[in-house]
């Protein structure tokens, strides 16, 4: 019989750490990876068969759930097309036509395979229309594996930042500014030590990668303010929360217009599709129209492109965020509720379909910090008892839950009962 020890064995002796991208390794959790052979609405199938109910969702893209009917019918007729051409097709360009008609700020958009590869060309942009070469990012704020961005506050000045990975060098790692989140003191010291050299400041408008840090939108909107002042450009990283919170994402949410934005694959339903996208002035700086290159063979890989107007244009159609929000809204409250009994006090941050359950805090939590102490620990426990009662949450502390369509009110009430139960069994005495 398949069993997960033998099979991450065999990973181990193949893939760095025995898996293609590190949370899956179940290092913050502990224990051995669970390997998943198929999947179907809310729910996912390990290789021993059993079942859990799947609030991953392969961290948020599908909206729709696994395998959606409508989606997979126009999947399956573009595999029958061709699933990759190297050349101009049409399916991009509805896709493009699709996304400028719901959003006045994307007035230009190039796609790509990958969120990091959208914030990766959203920054080369940015320094080439600025003349400028720093670029101010947040703790807290996760903006993928671009050497750039894979940094954190430093022990000098305001501002500065060390690597944070191996294999980023210090001359990189200078030209990137840490601040903190939800901070207007800090804010303005760093504009004022360094806002003429600032070409743009990245953030998440609502960080999900670091738990559920929601931001002050007044602080936000100082954010705004002074890259404005400082002729410096805004970029909202809407990788998770784009086309996830409401068809607008946070920009809309928040009425703040960015001067490029980036997306992520769930804009591709799923697919390895991300794109950056902003003012017409800015993107006409990319190859071919200006000096900024920036290729792909498989951006807009036509599946992909397909698959992600189907998703779209389906939630749409049916006022799937209206949906998605309220019964978000009503499994929380169940959690909520179930919660209320155990010594231990837990919260469930929401924000739209986004959620994320940790131990209390008296404030909302907003910066890393702030996480409350030991929550990695009791969440560790919390997983397992989650995973033993048919639940997958995503495997970090750090990392939030997804609420899709596919969710049947009768699906989350039954994990909703079994998430208290594995609360209840793990709650300190």
């Amino acid at each position: 019989m398949i069993d997960h020890a033998q099979l991450f064995a065999r990973a181990l002796n193949v893939a760095p750490g025995g898996v293609q991208s590190p949370v899956r390794a179940f290092r913050s959790v502990g224990g051995t990876p669970i390997f998943m052979q198929r999947a179907e609405g809310p729910r996912l199938v390990d290789v021993t068969g059993r079942t859990f109910i799947d609030f991953c969702q392969s961290f948020g893209p599908l909206l729709l759930g696994h395998r959606d009917a409508d989606v997979r019918a126009v999947v399956q007729q573009a595999l029958e097309d061709g699933w990759t051409y190297g050349c101009c097709e049409p399916y991009s360009l509805a896709l493009a036509e699709w996304i400028q008609a719901q959003l006045p700020w994307v007035e230009r958009i190039r796609f790509v395979s990958s969120g990091t590869e959208a914030v990766m060309s959203a920054l080369r942009v940015a320094r080439a229309a600025t003349g400028r070469s720093r670029i101010l990012k947040f703790d807290g704020c996760y903006h993928g594996h671009a050497d750039s961005m894979l940094v954190h506050a430093g022990s000098g000045l305001a501002g500065e930042a060390e690597a944070s990975s191996a294999g980023v060098s210090a001359e990189v790692a200078a030209e990137t500014l840490v601040a903190p989140l939800d901070d207007d003191d800090a804010l303005d010291r760093v504009f004022g030590a360094h806002g003429s050299a600032i070409a743009a400041a990245i953030v998440e408008p609502l960080p999900a990668n670091y738990g559920l840090l929601a931001q002050r939108p007044a602080w936000l909107q100082r954010l705004a303010d002074r890259c404005r002042r400082a002729g410096a450009l805004l970029i909202f990283d809407e990788v998770i929360s784009g086309f996830r919170i409401g068809k607008t994402g946070m920009a809309g949410l928040l009425g703040i217009r960015p001067d490029l934005v980036t997306y992520g694959k769930v804009i591709g339903g799923g697919f390895p599709v991300g794109a950056y996208a902003g003012r017409k002035d800015l993107m006409e700086w990319v190859a071919p129209a200006g000096k900024v290159y920036q290729a792909g063979t498989l951006s807009a890989n036509p599946i992909g492109m397909r698959a992600g107007l189907a998703s779209l244009a389906k939630v749409d159609a049916m006022n799937g965020w209206t949906v998605l929000d309220r019964r978000a809204e009503q499994f929380c409250g169940h959690l909520i509720e179930g919660f209320a009994s155990l010594s231990s006090r837990l919260d469930v941050v929401r924000h739209g379909s986004i959620f994320w359950i940790v131990r209390h805090s008296e404030e909302p939590v907003r910066r890393p910090a702030n996480i409350p102490a030991g929550n990695s620990e009791w969440f560790s426990r919390f997983f397992h008892a989650a995973i033993a009662r048919g639940v997958y949450l995503p495997p970090s502390s750090y990392e939030v839950g997804f609420v899709s369509l596919a969710h049947d009110e009768v699906t989350l009430t039954t994990a909703a009962e079994a998430l208290v139960a594995a609360a209840r069994e793990v709650d300190a005495p």
